[in-house]
């Protein structure tokens, strides 16, 4: 069965040593499964994992790629030093099946059992008095696990399978999604400037990705914004300059703007055609903000000669509960062709559609002892032409989507923990797209989640780092 090659590589996180968890000053107490008189013991202090670019950072702040989270959030993984190298691995694999347009009210439903996963491994060492060398790399066996159309996902566009253009599926992600390397070097406690390079990597454009945002955790599904948002968390060819000041980081990357090829498990072409800039910004250790801009060189391999530029904005925030975590998302996002100009005009691009398109996306998950409950609300344009209506492709629709979701922990042993979950969807479909659609279609989906437990901080956040 094509699922079962991501479930057991994610065994190989239970090798991690279970005494690598501690409890961090902002974190709750993992309440997720009945504790045994050996996990009470206090375990050794081994050396505080650090943040992915710069010394001095927390490791909590480390977002994909070199973005941001608040550095208050929930970390889940399993964490070991070998020398004076810091080792970290975390990732989740889902066992799910999933019904889009579970009442059959449309044409553009499907069902499968999939199984959605991502893993990933980092190395960290100082470096001198002051320098700090980070290694990453992120897997998936995507390919594997759910072919190379990926999986049903209604109103989700974005790549192509067998030449032809993906429409209501969620492409696979490849094989080697991140495979990164980071030279951070502090310039007092409140900066610092870094390096970072990645083959494939991500650029300072956009929010954290959504597998490594805390208030997506729980939900299998990518966003239906994704290519509006942060899609380019998997490009082949990134290299970005950073400078820390306090609590602030502006970011610039050069990077290939062409999106991952129907080949999963190479490498493709680095181009380094196309730019982005970032500022991010922690003002409390609750808050994280970013807002970002960048050109992207034909990102579309059936759009060749279409570029675009995408602008972001988010803030991503965790309040902690007692017994529990709270975390959110705002998100907006937006796509301009690029002869609008940057300006929104009303030139069609290649897809249909004339000028801008914009996303907005809000999530949040709340999680109390063994339960979790979760919802995503999103509204997105997006050209007919792009969901398959010819005769409609010189117009953009507005499509809303809303998930409520819960699951609970079953089992929790070692770093892993395995869940429960259930969600459902219902769309808002306009009027024009509805003889494919029916009105308000919903999906229902049930899965399986085995992940990493929560790992706690080492030590209480250097006051420098904030």
């Amino acid at each position: 069965m094509k699922v079962l090659p991501g479930l057991l590589l994610s065994l190989v996180l239970a090798a991690m040593p279970a005494q690598a968890q501690h409890e961090h000053h902002h974190a709750p107490p993992d309440t997720t499964g009945a504790t045994t008189h050996e996990e009470n013991r206090p375990a050794p202090d081994p050396p505080r994992m650090p943040g992915a670019t710069l010394p001095g950072l927390p490791m909590e702040r480390a977002g994909s790629g070199t973005s941001w989270l608040p550095d208050a959030s929930p970390v889940y993984g399993a964490h070991a030093s070998l020398g004076t190298w810091g080792l970290m691995l975390h990732g989740t694999a889902f066992l799910r099946y999933t019904a889009q347009d579970v009442f059959e009210r449309g044409n553009r439903g499907a069902r499968d059992l999939d199984a959605p996963n991502w893993f990933m491994g980092m190395a960290a060492r100082p470096v001198g008095a002051r320098g700090q060398l980070t290694l990453r790399g992120m897997f998936s066996l995507d390919p594997i696990t759910q072919g190379g159309d990926g999986y049903p996902l209604l109103f989700q566009t974005g790549e192509t399978y067998d030449g032809e253009a993906l429409v209501d599926r969620q492409h696979p992600h490849d094989l080697f999604t991140e495979l990164s390397a980071t030279f951070g070097q502090a310039l007092g406690p409140r900066g610092g400037v870094f390096v970072y390079l990645g083959l494939p990597g991500e650029p300072a454009l956009g929010p954290p990705a959504f597998m490594h945002r805390p208030s997506a955790r729980h939900n299998p599904d990518a966003p239906l914004g994704h290519h509006w948002q942060d899609a380019t968390h998997v490009t082949f060819g990134v290299a970005t300059l950073g400078l820390r000041l306090g609590p602030a980081m502006v970011e610039g990357s050069l990077f290939t703007g062409r999106e991952p090829d129907e080949e999963r498990y190479g490498f493709d072409r680095p181009r380094f055609d196309s730019y982005s800039l970032r500022l991010s910004a922690n003002p409390t250790d609750r808050l994280a903000l970013q807002v970002s801009r960048g050109f992207l060189k034909s990102p579309e391999w059936l759009a060749a000669g279409t570029d675009v530029w995408r602008t972001t904005a988010s803030a991503l925030y965790h309040h902690p509960l007692r017994g529990g975590i709270w975390t959110s998302t705002l998100l907006w996002g937006m796509n301009q062709p690029s002869d609008d100009g940057g300006h929104g005009g009303d030139e069609p691009d290649h897809h249909g559609g004339g000028g801008a398109q914009h996303t907005f996306l809000a999530e949040s998950d709340v999680e109390i002892g063994r339960q979790a409950v979760y919802a995503r609300a999103e509204w997105v344009e997006k050209p007919a032409g792009e969901l398959g209506f010819v005769s409609l492709e010189d117009r953009t629709f507005g499509i809303g989507a809303f998930t409520l979701g819960t699951a609970r922990t079953l089992l929790a042993a070692g770093s892993l923990r395995l869940m429960l979950g259930v969600q459902g969807t219902i769309y808002r479909v306009p009027g024009a797209l509805e003889p494919e659609y029916g009105a308000n279609p919903v999906s229902l989906e049930a899965y399986l989640r085995l992940s990493p437990r929560l790992l706690g901080a080492h030590r209480a956040h250097d006051a420098t780092a904030r």
